[in-house]
Formats: C-alpha cells, structure tokens, sequence
C-alpha cells in the first residue's frame, strides 16, 4: 500500500468529538516519546504531517487522520510520562479506554516499543488490555537504527517473550531516520483492512 492522501480528520477528548463510524480504523498506541509521531510522517513521506516533539506527554487528545480516503490512523495520547499528574494520566487513561472499548469500526491496535529496552511493566499492561479485547496483533519495534543486526535478532526475540505475543503475531522493526521498515507495516495494514472488508 502506498500513502497518497493524508488529511486531519477529527482532533477529540469525547465521543461527541469523533468523526463518523463510516471508516476502519487503526489505532496507535505507545509510551511517550516511543517515536509515534516520526513514524507517521515516515508513512505518509510528510515532513510536518504529525508534529514531533521533544516534550513527552505532548499528545493530550485522540487525533484522527483520513488516509487514502479509505481508512483512519487514530493516534492515542502517550503512556508512561512520569511528569504527567496523576489526574491528566488518568484523564487520558478513560479517554483511551472509552474509544479502544466502544468504537466499534476499530480494527486493532499496533502498539510502539523502542527496541532498544525491554519492553516496560506499561507496555505489557498495555498489551495484556489490547489482547483482552482482541486488539492486538502488530508490534512496531522503533529505532531500529540504533542497534546492530545481530541485536535486532536478540532483542525482538525479547520483545515478544516479554508481551507474550503468538507466534503469528508480527513485530516490525521501524526506523524514521533511516526510513526502513515502513514498507512491511504498510503492507501489514493493509492485510488488516482486506480481511475486514472480506468479513463484512
């Protein structure tokens, strides 16, 4: 699959917010900081699309993005910023849970880990919830950049031990500086989205 139109289709905090259920969606999710917006703008080859920030805990609201005009990346606010307080980690917390448990044009989650670390107690929460609800599937593995082939092996082996992924379960390494890895993801959503539309 290739990107060829990108657009901003609805910035929400509520239901109310959200754009129509007319389009599938996947959604992404990750630790702060985890390199959520680089890798958008390596898929749709846009500098600026998806605003990079050095500030963890800068995503503070459910972003939409039409693309194609055929379906929706849906950007989920950053988990795991420890200068977030309390009360906005939870706010964004049930803001999260409300649409990952209630959207029902919702296809799965690809969940971001830095392949670097092990993946952190969060992001086992945060897959343990989305295999829960049937939701998982897809682990992008980002900065792949930063470590030698030999530790790509060892290390993404360690990522899916550690989340108790299946064996089906795909990881992709991803890195927006050397611009790999986007290839596969793509063809991997666009997997997702032909047996969605053959279920129907």
């Amino acid at each position: 699959m290739k990107i060829k139109k990108a657009e901003l289709a609805a910035v929400a905090v509520k239901k109310e917010q959200y754009p129509p259920e007319d389009l599938p969606e996947i959604a992404f999710a990750g630790r702060s900081n985890v390199g959520k917006s680089s890798l958008f703008n390596m898929l749709v080859n846009r500098r600026n699309f998806a605003r990079v920030s050095g500030s963890p805990g800068k995503t503070r609201t459910i972003n939409f993005f039409e693309i194609n005009e055929a379906f929706r990346i849906v950007d989920l606010p950053g988990y795991g910023y420890a200068r977030v307080s309390k009360s906005v980690s939870r706010e964004w917390g049930s803001m999260m849970e409300y649409y990952l448990e209630n959207r029902p044009n919702l296809l799965k989650v690809v969940l971001l880990v830095d392949i670097r670390h092990q993946p952190t107690k969060q992001d086992v929460q945060m897959y343990d919830y989305l295999k829960y609800h049937g939701l998982d599937g897809i682990v992008v593995a980002t900065k792949a950049d930063k470590i030698s082939r030999n530790a790509m092996a060892k290390n993404t082996a360690l990522i899916r031990r550690t989340l108790g992924m299946k064996a089906e379960d795909a990881i992709v390494p991803v890195s927006s500086l050397k611009k790999t890895g986007d290839s596969e993801l793509l063809d991997r959503l666009e997997n997702l989205l032909d047996s969605a539309a053959s279920a129907l």
